[in-house]
């Protein structure tokens, strides 16, 4: 087993955590780890990202130049910002986890990933292993929807494959496969009228989406696909029948075929019952990002299971029902899956994550780069 410093990657950690990096509002997180990969002795490159997406960082390519230049090069990848309540952070370490103290979320999603970087590299260096050219890709904005992996510059990388530090699980699993996904947003426009003087001259925009949406299929469609209305808004006063709403919803599936399949009940949904009614719909479908899927003999799963089974952890490959960077990686042709890290309850107030699962991933880690440096 090659040695960590348990200490020093807590301390990392809890570090991380402190600096207040909910989406959008990145830079003194990147700015921090702009000074940690220099000090470390890495190349640091920032691509554009903040100009496209309007956060206040860029993505950052931090890269180790190898020792062993017979490797392939590979990458990690991990995200800087966090979802909400994500400001004045107070870790506390209770027996074997790291948690919040219950007014914020932790941020382990996505620092403990960060963390584990950091202490890699400490341990790289400290070690001399033997590894190819290794870049660490840490992006802005993935709890906004991916938007700084999107905007990302794939000039400033060179990497035969790669891995997402980002899913939740045990340490050892792997997602292999995640979905499409795509966001519907549709407008009802009807007619207003007086509700109490004359309704029969109205259209209501609200009883035109609300008869469509009943007879629609939301929710757990089957064990690959799913659909949500996310948010209907509209109306003024009771007084008035509703001659505007808005409406909002998702539709995600492992298989293209499928989501494309609700995506198109949910619009025929919308203008069926428009029509029926006299109302008029404006539907605009955007995709959010596409799905991947990789086999297990595949080179960037092959050597993950090799690695996990080889640190005595129980390797398994896992379909996802949620998007990460890793999404967007494999669409630029880059073979990327997503790793467990071990955090829990993310996105709430009860986030936390156990020390072993730190360990457990840096070893994991270490071991794949062991793996393809052979």
């Amino acid at each position: 087993m090659l040695p960590i410093n348990k200490e020093r990657l807590i301390k990392q950690f809890i570090q991380l955590v402190q600096i207040d990096s909910e989406s959008k509002e990145e830079l003194a997180i990147a700015t921090y780890l702009k000074e940690i990969f220099t000090s470390l002795g890495l190349t640091v490159l920032e691509d554009n990202a903040a100009l496209k997406t309007g956060h206040q960082a860029n993505n950052l390519i931090c890269t180790l130049k190898g020792n062993n230049h017979t490797s392939e090069t590979i990458f990690f990848a991990a995200h800087m910002d966090t979802v909400k309540p994500g400001n004045n952070i107070k870790p506390i370490i209770d027996k074997n986890f790291i948690k919040s103290d219950g007014t914020t979320i932790l941020g382990a999603d996505d620092k403990a990933g960060i963390a584990v970087i950091i202490e890699l590299i400490h341990i790289l260096k400290e070690q001399q292993i033997p590894h190819g050219d290794i870049q660490f890709i840490l992006t802005v904005g993935e709890e906004s929807g991916l938007v700084g992996a999107k905007a990302f510059d794939t000039s400033l990388i060179h990497p035969s494959y790669g891995y997402v530090l980002d899913s939740d699980g045990e340490v050892g699993s792997i997602v292999v496969q995640a979905p499409y996904q795509y966001k519907i947003l549709t407008k009802i426009y009807g007619k207003a009228a007086h509700a109490g003087i004359a309704p029969e001259k109205g259209i209501s925009a609200i009883n035109v989406a609300a008869k469509a949406i009943s007879k629609m299929k939301l929710g757990r469609i089957d064990e690959e696909t799913t659909a949500n209305i996310g948010y209907f808004k509209g109306g003024k006063q009771t007084n008035i029948v509703c001659d505007y709403v808005e409406i909002l919803a998702e539709a995600r599936s492992l298989k293209k075929e499928k989501v494309d399949s609700i995506v198109n009940h949910i619009k025929q949904t919308f203008d069926q019952y428009a029509n029926k009614y006299g109302a008029t719909s404006n539907i605009e479908v955007n995709e959010m990002y596409a799905g991947y899927h990789l086999q297990q003999s595949e080179q960037v799963v092959a050597i993950a299971f090799q690695a996990a089974e080889e640190i005595g952890l129980n390797p398994k490959a896992i379909k996802s029902g949620g998007g990460s960077d890793a999404n967007i990686f494999n669409s630029y042709g880059i073979p990327t899956v997503n790793l467990a890290v071990g955090y829990e309850n993310i996105h709430t107030k009860k986030e936390r994550i156990s020390i072993q699962q730190l360990i457990n991933l840096t070893n994991l880690v270490l071991q794949i780069i062991k793996n393809s440096s052979k």
